[in-house]
């Protein structure tokens, strides 16, 4: 049984892990943190990383990018591998991310749903062979409380296309008029908000007189918990190094 400390525990996603974790024969949740405090919680919440005083096995955060320096500062400092499993990161949040997987196990994924990283395995076998004659559109739909957009896995779907692509492709975000000469040469990503959409990411490729769709619908918000699990199980095991879905699923 693995100790689990949850940051963010609070948040949506933060509570969905919390069932999650009960619900799990192989980890337990120790401690969580949050700023906003709860006192009617199984487990201690703090608002002060230096104040945890459980063991610590691994941890998962699943808060605000403006929280995640801290969250890397504190593993380093415990020696605690982690699960980074915010989204909307900067660049500058991303080095900080590689940084520290020189001194401790992170792992970190723009989408814990092991169902959208196989569709990157299957679009980066396809991508290559429709390149000169496929137009490529991402469309992204999600709950209307959700911050970022495009979303980051529209932008990951982007980048695990482009990077096995012999021409990257320039990203546009939304089409609006006339000027569509040069989609050949484009990612199309578009953003849709509302409801209560828990996420759904489609990829068109569309040629003369065919179109190919790749599409992956979360039904709840529990896929993304339970590969979070899935990730701190296996983060837990490794030496330092950045990690992420592609390591996990090999090992599947």
């Amino acid at each position: 049984m693995k100790n689990v400390l949850l940051i963010g525990c609070n948040g949506q996603m933060g509570k969905v892990v919390q069932e999650a974790i009960t619900n799990h024969p192989n980890v337990q949740l120790v401690a969580g943190f949050d700023r906003l405090a709860k006192n009617d919680s199984p487990f201690p919440i703090y608002q002060d990383l230096a104040a945890i005083k459980e063991s610590i096995d691994v941890v998962i955060d699943f808060s605000h990018h403006s929280m995640t320096k801290n969250t890397l500062s504190y593993c380093i400092e415990q020696k605690l591998p982690v699960v980074i499993a915010t989204t909307g990161l900067s660049d500058e949040i991303l080095q900080a991310i590689k940084d520290a997987a020189k001194k401790i196990p992170v792992f970190y994924s723009a989408n814990m749903s092991l169902g959208v990283n196989a569709l990157i395995q299957a679009l980066q076998k396809i991508a290559p062979i429709l390149e000169e004659d496929f137009q490529i559109e991402i469309i992204e739909k999600h709950h209307r409380f959700k911050k970022d957009a495009p979303s980051g896995t529209a932008l990951l779907l982007a980048d695990s296309i482009n990077a096995v692509l012999d021409q990257p492709k320039e990203y546009i975000y939304g089409r609006s008029g006339n000027e569509n000469e040069n989609a050949m040469s484009e990612i199309g990503i578009h953003a849709v908000r509302g409801g209560s959409i828990p996420g759904e990411h489609t990829v068109l490729f569309a040629g003369e007189d065919e179109i190919i769709e790749l599409k992956h619908t979360a039904l709840s918000r529990g896929i993304f918990a339970n590969g979070a699990i899935k990730a701190a199980l296996f983060i837990e095991k490794q030496k330092t190094g950045f990690f992420s879905m592609n390591e996990l699923l090999k090992g599947k």
